[in-house]
């Protein structure tokens, strides 16, 4: 079985969390996996320092569900294409992972999505400084660091990846936390 049709299969059947409260906005993003001799890589972009919010963060490329959009699985795939350049008949979509609460007060849901074949990025300038690709294997044989901190009065964990020097953490940290552990 291919790593795309097992995860397909198994996103069909998982009970997924959603939340209904969307008074302040839903977003997408695009969790791209793309197969790199034959194993799986996130895509993932390193915001600007002049975007408005999370400046400089390690991100799933993604944003802010517009009005055109149907659907967050459109939402997820008009926002790759804007931002990295890869159309949306270059990704396989495998299914939808669970919904998560940002910091900025939206609702985010993930869309699992394999990047077909040799891709060129097009990072889009004002955005997105670079495109970067890490194994999902990394993610299975590292653990995260974890500090607490205080958001809107709770306290939550917060998870941290150092990969060769770029630091993956908050929503996305964990986002490919949950997923690695669900797989």
């Amino acid at each position: 079985m291919s790593f795309a049709s097992e995860i397909r299969g198994r996103l069909s059947t998982l009970e997924l969390r959603r939340f209904e409260d969307r008074a302040n906005g839903e977003a997408a993003v695009l969790m791209a996996i793309r197969m790199i001799r034959e194993e799986p890589h996130f895509v993932l972009t390193r915001r600007t320092e002049t975007v408005a919010t999370h400046k400089g963060q390690i991100s799933f490329p993604g944003g802010v569900r517009e009005k055109q959009d149907r659907t967050l699985v459109e939402t997820a795939l008009r926002e790759t294409e804007e931002e990295i350049g890869i159309e949306s008949n270059r990704v396989e979509v495998l299914g939808e992972f669970h919904d998560y609460h940002a910091v900025t007060g939206f609702v985010v849901r993930p869309v699992v999505g394999l990047i077909d074949g040799p891709v060129q990025f097009l990072p889009f300038a004002p955005e997105v400084a670079y495109v970067l690709e890490v194994p999902l294997a990394f993610f299975r044989h590292t653990a995260p660091v974890v500090r607490e901190r205080v958001l809107r009065g709770e306290r939550v964990k917060v998870y941290y990846y150092d990969y060769q020097g770029e630091n993956i953490w908050g929503l996305t940290a964990r986002i490919i936390r949950d997923f690695v552990l669900w797989l």
